[in-house]
């Protein structure tokens, strides 16, 4: 059975009065533990694809099932509680809070959903040594590499354990050789933590080495069968 069940999902946005039909009927099959790239020319709807999936826009129509549960059907509190609990995002751009050490930009998102400090404590420095970082944790962003703070940005996604990991072109910013280290870390967390992940990415390296290959062309997601 599929973890993830996505049914002709739409989705429109109107500009200036005219519609915009973004996706148009996309259906997909996500299972537990799956790692999936998403490729498409720019503009095509990746990132809306990703944003829609993880809750943080209503589709126009159509329907999304996390384990028989459907969230498109939750009103906002229920969804919020979901999206907290079962969906990490990872971004393009890290979005860590300068003022913070890395462990407690890590902790953050369990302090909010107020799990003892102690246990927000323990599942941060664990993460952190999960991701390489376990002598960084009290440095603040600035006094981190981009690639040291694309991790914690990883790690702070993961520290809620979630189900189902979004990640928006993670290595975007990254110069070529610290992108690949963070591939490789995605598939190594991958594999370790059964944690169900899509990543949307312009790198077709990346994407060629995942399991799964889809591509977004016209408002529908195709399996993409290139070697």
């Amino acid at each position: 059975m599929a973890f993830c069940e996505i049914r002709d999902l739409h989705k429109s946005y109107f500009l200036e009065g005219k519609r915009i039909d973004v996706l148009r009927g996309v259906d997909l099959c996500i299972h537990a533990g799956e790692m999936l790239s998403l490729t498409g020319a720019s503009g095509v709807g990746k990132s809306t694809f990703l944003h829609v999936l993880g809750t943080l826009d209503a589709p126009t129509r159509g329907s999304i099932l996390f384990e028989d549960r459907d969230v498109t059907s939750m009103d906002d509190a229920e969804l919020a509680q979901f999206r907290n609990q079962s969906i990490g995002f990872v971004f393009q751009f890290h979005y860590l809070l300068p003022e913070f050490t890395a462990l407690e930009n890590v902790m953050m998102p369990a302090l909010i959903q107020r799990l003892p400090t102690a246990e927000a404590h323990r599942r941060a420095s664990e993460l952190l040594e999960d991701v390489g970082l376990r002598d960084r944790g009290n440095h603040k962003p600035g006094e981190l590499s981009g690639g040291e703070q694309q991790r914690v940005a990883l790690a702070r996604a993961l520290v809620l354990r979630p189900r189902l990991l979004l990640a928006d072109e993670p290595t975007g910013n990254l110069d070529p050789t610290t992108g690949e280290g963070i591939h490789l870390l995605l598939r190594d967390l991958n594999q370790r933590l059964g944690i169900a992940a899509v990543v949307v990415t312009h790198n077709e390296h990346l994407a060629q080495s995942l399991p799964r290959r889809l591509r977004l062309s016209d408002g529908h997601v195709t399996e993409d069968r290139a070697s």
